[in-house]
């Protein structure tokens, strides 16, 4: 299949420290570390390593952070052929506390994200499904939902205003918690798909208010969470484009989000398809 993710890029300066700080308090003795990241692009080299060939439609500047921050997705294959570059924008920067217990706290600095313009019909020709997130500009996003005629999937993250006709028009519509709280609970009554999902308590996949399917991931030593929606989103994607069952898909997708909190960095940590397809075929979870 080939997937389009309209999304953002950042370069994530990421520090690990032994408890997250609290308003007002200084955390020292971190650890710092630079990895490729970004909604989009996590999400566009997740679709790729899980054996779809994809596109990203994205923004950049015209600076070496860059440079690091595409590296990965140019080593494994994502094409970039519609990459926008703001020649007077700074490329996206997240800064990223990582406690411990592998949680974190992230700001993000979108700079040429905010950039981003609907690119040509013709970057979405021959495309089975797009992806789109919110970390792009909201009306780039509304713009090439409205316009892409095959499977749609809609990553309301962050959580930010969409029109309804946006919604309604997503096949898939992925959210956390927090972004459900913020969209509201009519999103589960939806005619399309609604995959909620739940941190270490699994996910769930709601359609006209009913909750089809629901899965509790498999136990695994959490290392870092940073990247695990995204390698969901990019996986139930895949799964149910590739004309998987929901419960089916679903399962495939906690299984890829699992092995991603195993390991550190939000790219770095993207699993390829032969460890999810191994993980799927265990019967102990």
């Amino acid at each position: 299949m080939r997937v389009a993710v309209l999304g953002s890029v950042n370069l994530d300066l990421v520090a690990r420290v032994a408890h997250l700080p609290r308003p007002g308090e200084t955390v020292g003795e971190a650890t710092l570390a630079r990895h490729p990241g970004g909604k989009g692009a996590n999400q566009a080299l997740a679709a790729r390593r899980l054996g779809a060939e994809v596109q990203l439609l994205a923004a950049v500047g015209a600076d070496g952070a860059a440079d690091e921050a595409l590296a990965l997705l140019r080593a494994d294959g994502v094409a970039l052929d519609w990459l926008q570059v703001a020649q007077a924008t700074p490329t996206g920067i997240a800064l990223i506390a990582v406690d411990a217990a592998g949680e974190n706290q992230i700001v993000v600095a979108p700079g040429a994200n905010a950039t981003l313009a609907l690119p040509e019909p013709a970057a979405f020709a021959g495309c089975d499904a797009l992806i789109g997130v919110l970390e792009a500009p909201v009306p780039t996003v509304a713009a090439a939902v409205r316009a892409f005629p095959g499977f749609v999937a809609l990553n309301l993250a962050p959580a930010l205003p969409v029109s309804a006709d946006v919604v309604a028009r997503a096949d898939l519509i992925i959210v956390n918690e927090t972004e459900l709280a913020a969209q509201g609970q009519a999103l589960l009554d939806r005619a399309g798909l609604t995959a909620l999902t739940l941190g270490a308590a699994g996910a769930e996949l709601w359609q006209g208010g009913t909750r089809i399917a629901d899965c509790t991931p498999p136990h695994v030593p959490v290392v870092d969470t940073v990247g695990a929606g995204d390698t969901f989103v990019a996986a139930i994607t895949v799964a149910l484009v590739a004309g998987l069952v929901p419960a089916a898909a679903l399962r495939f997708a906690c299984a890829a989000s699992a092995l991603a909190v195993t390991r550190e960095g939000a790219q770095p940590s993207l699993p390829w398809r032969a460890e999810v397809d191994a993980l799927v075929a265990r019967t102990d979870w």
